[in-house]
């Protein structure tokens, strides 16, 4: 998306920035006191961040500062963060990288309604889902969509350990029964699995699932979430050029 064009989020509840491109920019006045996230609007691993931002009412508090991952500022790397990759996160003179260590972080050091619950068996459950969550993008997303023809059986089972452990707790539809820090780690590749498999795979991923189809059900109805959704089309054009699909 070039700098200046319209922002592909559905319904952002805020105005978001036009991506910010190599010729288009200059870099921002770093440790200037302003919290910013980095992200690209189509990233899922950035768009957890964002939903976790969101969730805790910190649109007033964190930046958003949108990257042309295609096109990007060479000052990104040489000045803000040196991996190079979104998400990333300045704040107090620090900028840190990675999704889920950003979660962690955002949850554990800004205010707003927190994103784990204090029960141990749920704490314990979300420390498994987390460690899970790299596997599970690994067989579910990336190797699947690398594959051709059908879903592979390796995805399918990847699908079903997710329906399983939606349905652990029984106080609401979410992995741990109330929304928390592991829906928002797992919600972008659930999306994403369900439009590039029905859309390039003909496959359903609700169907024998209920308690996935309730899950999806539920998170479009929290805002924290839906304001950080592309186009379903647009996602799905994304993925098949990411992809190499025709």
């Amino acid at each position: 998306m070039a700098a200046g064009a319209a922002v592909p989020v559905i319904s952002a509840g805020e105005d978001l920035p036009a991506d910010l491109t190599s010729a288009s920019s200059e870099p921002p006045s770093l440790f200037d006191g302003t919290t910013r996230l980095y992200v690209a609007y189509h990233c899922p691993y950035a768009q957890r961040v964002w939903i976790a931002r969101n969730c805790k009412g910190l649109q007033d508090k964190i930046k958003i500062v949108a990257l042309d991952l295609v096109d990007r500022p060479a000052w990104y790397k040489d000045k803000v963060y040196p991996e190079n990759k979104v998400p990333a996160l300045e704040h107090n003179k620090q900028v840190k990288g990675e999704s889920l260590n950003l979660l962690k972080y955002i949850d554990d050091n800004f205010d707003g309604a927190e994103l784990l619950p204090h029960d141990s068996a749920k704490k314990m459950f979300a420390d498994e889902l987390l460690a899970y969550s790299d596997s599970f993008n690994a067989s579910a997303f990336f190797s699947c969509l690398r594959s051709k023809g059908d879903v592979t059986d390796e995805a399918v089972a990847a699908v079903d350990k997710i329906e399983a452990a939606l349905g652990k707790f029984s106080d609401g539809p979410f992995f741990l029964g109330h929304f928390s820090l592991v829906d928002i780690a797992y919600v972008p590749f659930i999306e994403r699995l369900q439009i590039s498999y029905s859309g390039i795979k003909n496959y359903d991923i609700i169907g024998g699932r209920p308690n996935l189809g309730r899950f999806i059900e539920e998170v479009n109805k929290i805002n924290a979430y839906t304001q950080t959704k592309l186009d379903t089309q647009v996602t799905l054009d994304i993925i098949k050029e990411k992809f190499g699909i025709p």
